[in-house]
């Protein structure tokens, strides 16, 4: 089923971190789409609960640096 929600998202201080951010949630299977914003540090995530989970997209950023929190 396709969820529409909004997570927070720290350590991003420029537009290459929103990029970035984008980039990586939108490459992830399920995610279809992603509106990210530096102030206030969010992500509009639409994505697939049957493909993949906040938990598995939060583990993509910290590799990364950030933060998403679920």
């Amino acid at each position: 089923m396709e969820i529409t929600k909004d997570f927070n998202i720290k350590g991003m201080t420029c537009g290459g971190c929103v990029r970035t951010v984008t980039m990586l949630l939108q490459k992830q299977p399920g995610v279809t789409h992603a509106n990210v914003t530096l102030e206030p540090g969010k992500a509009e995530l639409t994505y697939d609960d049957n493909l993949v989970t906040p938990q598995q997209l939060a583990s993509v950023l910290a590799g990364m640096g950030y933060t998403m929190e679920v």
